[in-house]
């Protein structure tokens, strides 16, 4: 999606503001489990594919783990620290994700960063419209929860 589209997205969702954060925690909650019913990620991946996880220090031993690595080898291989003092995978698409079937190396151990994505339904959502900003241009799951809560808004209105 273009960054131009999911500035003027976010922008629709200014109405929010005016909302409780329970209320608008309870609609980005029930519009992600909507979408997410319908909605087959391996078709896609465009998360693995453009985005690298922060992966928590305490992750570390269990990827590790999960690939029969130890972490220094993990870190020679996989993971470097970003700007932010963030550890991320060094690469795109991300080195865990199979570019055949689109599956990941090691779901059952990903990291929360990966588990969470697009973050759509997390707590005090009315605090987190840049991520979701970003997020949009990335996953069109994303870009379909907030399309419908835009309408389910616009509808309150009219």
């Amino acid at each position: 999606m273009d960054k131009l589209i999911s500035e003027k997205l976010i922008n629709q969702l200014e109405g929010l503001t005016t909302q409780s954060s329970e209320k608008v925690d309870f609609l980005f909650e029930e519009v992600h489990d909507a979408v997410f019913k319908n909605t087959n990620c391996l078709a896609c991946a465009n998360c693995c594919k453009n985005y690298s996880p922060i992966i928590e220090p305490e992750e570390i031993p269990i990827i590790a783990k999960a690939l029969d690595i130890g972490p220094s080898q993990l870190f020679q291989d996989y993971i470097e620290m970003d700007e932010d003092g963030d550890f991320v995978f060094k690469s795109q698409p991300c080195p865990m994700l199979n570019l055949e079937d689109n599956k990941c190396r090691i779901y059952e151990n990903r990291p929360q960063a990966c588990q969470g994505y697009p973050h759509t339904n997390m707590k005090e959502m009315k605090n987190h419209l840049d991520l979701l900003e970003k997020n949009i241009e990335i996953c069109p799951a994303a870009e379909e929860i907030v399309s419908r809560i835009i309408k389910q808004l616009n509808n309150v209105k009219t």
